[in-house]
Formats: structure tokens, sequence, C-alpha cells
């Protein structure tokens, strides 16, 4: 059982009268997850992620995982190090290349301290080619750390010098299937987001260093988003405002997609991007496949990346309080805090009584993995239920004084959104229970579709 007294989560003391000097912008998610002790900087632009975190990245992970096995993905691990002559034979180490970390070995090889893969699993196809037309397409997937060297990194998690990235390969024999599994991969990422229940905007995007002929983004709308997003309020159309000029050749100043003129400009953090890359990793790196002729052939590639760790903070972002946490209901770090009796009060020991039994019952509806106890009674009910509703448990129950009270006995649940109701053993059970098949429910696709929060690609 999870019990809140043996929880590492090493909150920021701040002395009643000090004058704190803010050094840097801070975002509302950074703000937070520092102060509560879930996460804690490192060096400059590279953080710590404490127990609680964690749970929620872990969970994202498990999601993503579920979704790209539907996409038919299969999971690797490459190594961080990928050799720079990779990137020359590609062209990517030509032109900027200030945002790359470089290593040399005890040789005098040189290294990237790989901020994407594309060489490194193109260079592994190559290495076992020609495969047969036969075991395509294929798609291949990593979750793992990569780094840049931002030159502002900020905003904690959102822009971070290293990072957690889920990154998909795929592998097909023509442009054609090529574009069925952009579309596949896309339906996983659409259905992804859907589960998190936190609004999202999908737009074209430009293809950039990646290259590639075919590219989405998906933005979470937040002030401190660096994209300049497009979107109107009639039809629900968004676009990178960077690719809407570039194809006008101007401003907008009417919706591409109903022209109507309610356009407005949103800030976006950019959490996943979609590309078709065609031949330009798979020619140069001679990653190739033997035709229904029996001759080698150029390989065709799309690459999809999601932001683990960027994800977590901008739903935070997006969904929180300035003082509160509030977690997408699937990446919450625990389902439920149940917060006993204050030591020492007349209460306890019938309050107790009830504490001990509703361990046990909600453990079973929502999984005992997923109840924290605030079992710190030598701390006032109100003292925990503060720091409770800070860290945003969906639902927090709370057995004290008017759970013994002779007539009508009653238990406080609190919600995330900030509803606070009184109700008897029974109801506080249903809660939880509906709270749990919500998730069950979320976990087999079974949601509204964000039809008017989702933005329409141009």
């Amino acid at each position: 059982m999870n019990k809140a007294s043996r929880l590492f989560c090493p909150a920021l003391i701040t002395p009643k009268n000090a004058v704190v000097k803010q050094t840097e912008q801070l975002s509302r998610s950074q703000k937070l997850l520092t102060e509560l002790g879930l996460v804690k900087s490192g060096s400059n632009g590279t953080y710590q992620i404490m127990p609680m975190a964690q749970r929620s990245v872990d969970k994202l992970i498990g999601l993503v995982q579920s979704n790209m096995g539907l996409a038919g993905g299969q999971k690797i691990s490459l190594p961080i190090l990928t050799s720079t002559q990779l990137w020359k034979k590609t062209g990517r180490l030509e032109g900027d290349i200030s945002e790359f970390y470089m290593v040399r070995d005890r040789s005098g090889k040189q290294f990237l301290m790989s901020p994407t893969h594309e060489e490194a699993v193109t260079a592994m196809l190559a290495s076992t080619s020609p495969i047969s037309y036969r075991q395509l397409p294929l798609r291949l997937y990593q979750i793992g750390p990569k780094f840049r060297d931002e030159l502002k990194s900020r905003f904690g998690l959102m822009r971070a010098k290293e990072f957690l990235m889920k990154d998909m390969y795929t592998f097909d024999v023509n442009e054609e299937t090529a574009t069925r599994t952009y579309a596949t991969v896309s339906a996983a990422y659409d259905r992804l987001f859907q589960q998190l229940e936190v609004p999202f905007v999908k737009v074209n995007a430009a293809t950039g260093i990646m290259g590639g002929s075919l590219s989405h983004e998906y933005h979470y709308v937040s002030p401190v988003g660096e994209d300049t997003l497009l979107q109107c309020s009639s039809c629900g159309f968004a676009g990178n405002s960077e690719v809407l000029e570039s194809s006008l050749e101007e401003s907008p100043t009417s919706c591409p997609s109903c022209k109507s003129t309610s356009l407005s400009t949103v800030r976006g953090v950019e959490v996943a991007h979609t590309f078709l890359l065609g031949d330009k990793y798979s020619k140069p790196l001679g990653a190739t496949f033997l035709n229904t002729s029996g001759k080698p052939q150029s390989l065709i590639m799309g690459c999809y990346g999601i932001g683990i760790t960027r994800i977590i903070a901008a739903a935070l972002e997006v969904l929180s309080s300035d003082h509160e946490l509030r977690w997408p209901k699937l990446l919450a770090p625990y389902d439920v805090c149940l917060i006993g009796p204050k030591q020492g009060s007349k209460e306890q020991l019938p309050a107790e009584a009830i504490e001990n039994e509703l361990l046990g019952n909600i453990g079973e509806l929502c999984g005992h993995q997923e109840l924290l106890h605030d079992d710190r009674k030598e701390l006032t009910i109100g003292k925990r239920l503060l720091e409770a509703n800070r860290l945003g448990h969906p639902l927090t129950v709370v057995v004290g004084a008017k759970a013994v009270q002779s007539e009508a006995p009653k238990l406080e649940v609190h919600l995330s959104e900030g509803d606070s109701l009184e109700l008897d053993v029974n109801e506080a059970l249903k809660l939880v229970a509906e709270h749990s098949q919500h998730k069950r429910d979320l976990l087999l696709g079974r949601f509204e579709q964000f039809n008017e929060k989702v933005g329409h690609q141009l």
C-alpha cells in the first residue's frame, strides 16, 4: 500500500518572511511541480523526476506503448550515441549544429548525443539489407532520452536539454503504402490525445530539418507555447501561422476552411510531430529491400515523435490553476487519496475503524496501487487536505468527525475540479467506482470525439 509517510516528495519550504528573487520566468506547471517536490532542477536545463511524477511518466509510457502496439509498432532500443559519419552522409551536419551535443571517444571518433535517431535506425536497416518486401511495412519505435543544447531552456520539462521521447520509424515499399502507414500511425496519435482528455489542435506543419513531403504537429494551446497558431472560432480550424503564411504568401485574414473572419492568434506547445520522409535517409545510407522482381529498392520512410515529459508538463500547464495541479485522469499519480482522523482527536478510534475498512474497499475498486493513504496523523486533516488538493488527486476522501456522527454519518469527498461533497460510505464508493470505470472506458477507446476542439488539417 502507498503511504504518504513513506513517499519521497521533497517539497520546497520557503520561510514565511523570505524574499524570493525570481531569476527566470516560470511556467505554472514548472512552479507547481517544483514547489510540491515532484520535480527537482538538476543542472541548467536538466530535471530530476521524483517518485510521484515518475508514476505519471510511467502511465503515459504505458498508454503510448499500447497505442503504438495497436498501430503495429515493435519496440526497440537504440544507442544514445550516434556516429557523426552517418549524419554527414545525410547532410544533416551541414549548417547550424549548435544545438547538438558532440562527444569523442578515446580514439578520437566523434559521436552525437542523439537528438533524434533517423540515421541510426536507417543504418541498422541498411546493415541487414536487402530485406524482403514480405517483411514490410516495418514499424519500429523506442522510448528514451534525447538531447538538445537549447539556447534558452525554460518552463521546466517543456523545453529541457535532456528529455524523454517516443520516436517511431516506419519502412514501406512505396509512397502509397507509406501514406497508408502514415494514416494508421496518425490515427493512433489521435486516439492517444483523445484518451488524455486535454483539448488539442492538429495542424499542417513545415518539414524543416527532418525533410520529407508531409508533416503534422499536435499542440496544446497555452500562453507559454512557442508556436503561433491561427484558430477559427466559427469552424474550429487551426493552422500553424508559419505554414499558412508560406502557402498563401501573406498572413490570412479569413479562415482557409470556412472563409469566416473569426480568426484569432493563439500560442501552442508542440507535443507530437509526424513526418512522411520518402527516401531522404534510406537512399544515402543504402537501406533497401528486395522488390517482387528480386531487385533492391530504397525503403520509403516515416517518423513519428511524441514528447513524453513535455506532454506531462504541457497538460498540467493547460489544466491546472495557479495553486493546484490538475492531471489528465489517466496520468494522475494516484486515483484516490484517503485521509484519516488526526492522532489524539476524540473521533480517532471509531473513525479509524471506518478508515481501515475503506482502505480495503477503495483498493478493490480502483486497484491498491492507485490508492494513496495519507497516514501522517500527527498533521491536522486541514493541512493534509490542503496538500492533497494542491497535488491534484482526482478524488480525496476524508474520514473525520462527520464520519462518526450518530445520525447520517458522512465522508468528505473532494474532487480535483474543486467540488466538495458530503457522502455516505456507499455513495463515496460509488464515486470511486465511476471514476475507475471512466478510466477503463478511456483505455478501451470509449470517449467522446473532440471534433469541436481538434483543429482541421489544412
